[in-house]
């Protein structure tokens, strides 16, 4: 397997990687670069799983965040959701 030179986890961070991003594009952001590691083969085995875990847990989080601005955009528009249209 190739090696690229992708940066790997800091130790900091697989240690506090239960806590999640104040915001969606802070845990898009590391679900990007976490991806890109994993696709690297740059990621020892033993980080590996733990990698996929919390990109598991980074995709769920964006994926409820962008449920509730949805519910949200629902709500304001009287239960009904809307084509966007850029003006």
């Amino acid at each position: 397997m190739p090696k690229a030179s992708a940066k790997p986890i800091p130790a900091e961070n697989a240690a506090d990687s239960s806590a999640m991003p104040a915001t969606y594009e802070a845990a898009l952001a590391e679900l990007e670069q976490l991806v890109s590691q994993l696709e690297s083969g740059s990621m020892p085995l033993e980080q590996l799983l733990s990698g996929y875990q919390r990109g598991a847990q980074l995709l769920q989080y964006c994926r409820d965040k962008l449920q509730a601005v949805e519910d949200q955009i629902k709500v304001l528009d009287e239960g009904t959701l809307k084509a966007w249209n850029p003006q």
